[in-house]
């Protein structure tokens, strides 16, 4: 029964820190309108 109660209390904690995460928004940044530059190493 105990472990009954700590999945459940596990579980509404788990609810509740995704529901914070959601109501907080998205970050106020922005993205660079430039693109990553990446290189491939040369082969030897």
């Amino acid at each position: 029964m105990r472990a009954l109660i700590a999945a459940a209390t596990g579980l509404a904690l788990a609810f509740a820190f995704v529901l914070t995460i959601t109501a907080m928004g998205q970050p106020a940044g922005k993205t660079s309108p430039k693109p990553l530059l990446t290189t491939v190493p040369a082969h030897p």
